[in-house]
């Protein structure tokens, strides 16, 4: 997974704690954890794509959440990212080379491919059981004071 998934996690969870209604550019979202706006932008452009927050354009535009978090599960934010294809892709090198085995019609698949298959189901299944209200209980559990710390970081910058 590339770091956009982060970067997109937490931009969900810090537009959920400014506020409800509360537009922000993606300069200021990147801005609070140093990050380049550009390519934080287009992680932002995707979430907007696939109906995770809203991007209203002009001086007091920029991004909010669609819905509330507990209706946005981690595999949403990973989808809108990573897009929908599976992260392993069985290339059939075992058909190459000196240990090619001869084509019959009913080849079982790799054992390697079935064993990815079912890694990744468990984990598709866990990051889409997950909410992101779920994350942000403990977050907040873990560090009380950082909501309010990024609320007040957000109005006096």
């Amino acid at each position: 997974m590339n770091e956009g998934v982060e970067w997109a996690l937490h931009s969900c969870l810090n537009l959920d704690w400014i506020g409800e209604g509360r537009a922000v550019t993606a300069a200021r979202l990147a801005a609070y954890h140093a990050l380049p706006t550009a390519y934080l932008n287009k992680q932002l452009q995707a979430l907007a794509r696939a109906g995770i927050v809203t991007s209203t354009p002009g001086p007091k535009g920029g991004f909010r959440l669609a819905r509330p978090l507990e209706r946005i599960t981690l595999m949403d934010v990973v989808v809108a990212i990573e897009g929908p294809d599976e992260a392993f892709r069985c290339a059939e090198i075992r058909q190459q080379g000196p240990g090619e085995m001869p084509h019959t019609g009913h080849e079982l698949p790799c054992a390697f491919a079935e064993s990815m298959a079912r890694a990744e189901l468990a984990w598709r299944k866990e990051l889409a059981a997950c909410t992101l209200a779920d994350v942000r209980e403990r977050a907040q559990r873990r560090a009380p004071a950082a909501r309010e710390t990024l609320r007040r970081w957000f109005e006096n910058s």
